[in-house]
């Protein structure tokens, strides 16, 4: 999320910031703004919206000057606004800023009792106060940056100037990527390798911790003591669109491996480990408004959908409450009995789907609160709802969804701790419980992207099959459509979806020795049942490949292909599985030689009925 460039050399720094964010504006796209210092003045020039928006205000009131930063912005603490948008200011120094500030809070009170004034709504600016406290105490910019970050909680990429320090830019990170490179006309930094390129293909990777300082004449990394680091030159090799994919072939494949990052931003600073508690602030209802909710609603559309009917399974299961889920189309059109005390999730990548927009307006109209679950800052949805939950996702490029499906299932996980803390079906000690396990997820998601290559060869054997079917039982019965479902979005071929136990109600009909069966099979309650169904299919034939719960060695020798899940709580198991099926999916379409970020027919956004 976010995108940060700076430059520092002989050359005028405004079109090369301009450009670099021109490669960068897939990583946000709701406003933008660039720092310069000319002849010993700091200015700034920021716009809401699109990066064109910001090229009008320079061309309008051009700048000059061979230092700036500059940033385009995808927004997490604040609407999008110019008030909000990057860099910000404190006195004489400029501050750019990709990630969270988990504390921000804290140290925007402690600033603000020293005398500083906060003119955004935004984290970052609590960096550019902390900075701008260190020099009046004498500190070099660079000693500043460092004793900023060592009050900072949370993740971040910054980059700094100062009036005082006219030829140096210092930045320094945790957890967000920057990447510096150097050439003959002076020093260039970003958030990745792709607006570098243009310029040197032999760039510097800064670590977390390590502090970056630029000037026209080189490049320097110093550790936290302030020591000077070593750190040698990597050569990128991709071309300019290869890396804006991060080096990898599309962007299917690489948000599909930035999963596990999304569920920790999506995770990170909402929950109080202490109480067992999730924390939702912009949820905006009160304890009293979920306790005596009657009914939970949830509607949305495709993918979303589907994690939506993940959210029935674990909020029924967590919280004893009951939920329906609706398609947002099928809501509008079969006047739902919703009532004033019912709560209504409306889930939506976009936030301008429109069936689930109307879904949501008419929800209101009868009285419900509304809660959106989204993943774009300033949406539709996001605005129209009474309460939101981000999904922290970024900018999702490739039309099938993978990683906002994703974020949009842990945000249900926090949902429903939050519910079950609030209504007291959960104690203290079981919120803290479950929130370790949500936090062993991302290393469980990476243990299968690890493993990408076995689920390559399974796509080897089948990609040629016209026909699939995937079965799944409980809370995996949504995943066995959503795997489904990307199959059809980016291959073509033909798949269903089915609860196992319906299985022999009519689809198994079809089933015979050229039809592959996709068969969930977590060691859950329902196993043996599961593995029931399984016997059903080989019985007809079908080669079966079987989505097992490490360990399990009984299905061996009854399915053409085993691929093994870590283990994790059932409830939690969705998540593993979506990202193996996303998998199996991606590799079966590249095997088809297909586009598989630009499906036939298929618009990333649904704004029409």
């Amino acid at each position: 999320m976010c995108g940060i460039i700076g430059f520092v050399g002989s050359q005028q720094a405004a079109p090369i910031l301009l450009n670099g964010l021109k490669r960068l504006e897939y990583r946000g796209y709701d406003s933008a703004g660039i720092a310069v210092i000319d002849n010993g003045e700091l200015i700034i020039r920021r716009s809401v919206g699109k990066l064109s928006q910001l090229d009008a205000l320079l061309a309008e009131q051009p700048v000059g000057g061979t230092i700036g930063i500059g940033h385009t912005r995808w927004a997490t603490h604040g609407r999008p606004s110019e008030q909000n948008a990057h860099p910000h200011r404190s006195g004489d120094v400029v501050i750019v800023h990709n990630g969270i500030i988990e504390n921000y809070l804290a140290l925007k009170h402690r600033l603000e009792a020293q005398g500083y004034r906060f003119d955004s709504e935004t984290d970052t600016e609590v960096i550019a106060h902390l900075v701008a406290a260190a020099l009046t105490r004498g500190r070099t910019l660079a000693q500043a940056v460092r004793e900023a970050a060592q009050d900072l909680q949370g993740s971040y990429a910054i980059a700094a100037l100062s009036v005082a320090e006219p030829a140096t830019i210092v930045t320094t990170r945790s957890g967000c990527p920057l990447v510096m490179a150097h050439n003959e006309q002076g020093s260039f930094l970003a958030s990745d390798v792709t607006p570098l390129l243009a310029h040197s293909r032999d760039v510097v990777y800064l670590e977390d911790g390590e502090i970056g300082i630029l000037t026209p004449e080189r490049l320097a990394v110093v550790d936290e003591a302030g020591q000077a680091v070593d750190r040698p030159l990597v050569r990128i090799d991709w071309d300019a669109e290869a890396a804006e994919k991060g080096g990898y072939p599309d962007f299917m494949v690489k948000e599909i491996h930035e999963q596990p990052r999304v569920i920790a931003d999506t995770l990170r600073g909402r929950y109080r480990y202490d109480s067992g508690e999730a924390d939702l602030p912009d949820l905006a209802m009160t304890a009293e408004e979920l306790i005596h909710a009657r009914r939970i609603w949830i509607v949305a559309c495709g993918t979303s959908w589907h994690a939506g009917l993940v959210g029935k399974y674990l909020f029924e299961e967590m919280i004893r409450k009951p939920v329906q889920v609706d398609i947002g189309s099928e809501f509008r059109y079969r006047e739902p009995m919703i009532q004033k005390d019912d709560l209504f999730v409306a889930i939506s990548q976009s936030g301008e789907t429109a069936d689930t927009l109307e879904a949501a307006r008419e929800a209101k109209k009868h009285g419900a609160r509304v809660l959106a679950i989204v993943n774009v800052v300033g949406s539709t949805l996001a605005r129209e709802a009474d309460g939101v939950i981000y999904t922290r996702c970024g900018p999702e490029i490739s039309v099938a969804s993978t990683k906002a499906f994703t974020g949009q299932v842990i945000a249900l996980y926090l949902l429903a701790l939050h519910i079950g803390r609030v209504r007291g079906i959960l104690s203290a000690e079981e919120g803290r419980w479950w929130l370790d396990q949500y936090l062993m997820i991302p290393s469980r998601v990476e243990h299968i992207l690890k493993r990408e290559a076995d689920l390559r060869s399974i796509a080897e054997r089948f990609y040629t099959k016209r026909n699939f079917l995937y079965l799944g039982r409980g809370i995996n019965y949504p995943i066995a459509l959503e795997g489904a479902l990307k199959l059809k979005e980016i291959s073509y071929i033909h798949a269903e979806g089915y609860a196992a136990g319906e299985m022999k109600h009519g689809p198994i009909a079809l089933i015979d020795e050229e039809m592959p069966v996709v068969v969930l099979a977590p060691r859950d309650r329902l196993y043996e049942k599961t593995v029931n169904n399984l016997m059903e299919v080989r019985a007809r034939n079908a080669p079966v490949i079987a989505l097992v719960t490490e360990g399990d060695q009984e299905l061996a020798h009854l399915a053409e292909a085993v691929f093994p899940i870590p283990h994790v709580h059932p409830l939690l198991s969705p998540v593993l599985f979506a990202v193996a099926l996303q998998l199996l999916a991606y590799h079966i379409a590249v095997l088809r030689g297909l586009d598989v970020d630009r499906p036939r027919n298929l618009a990333k956004c649904v704004t029409v009925e």
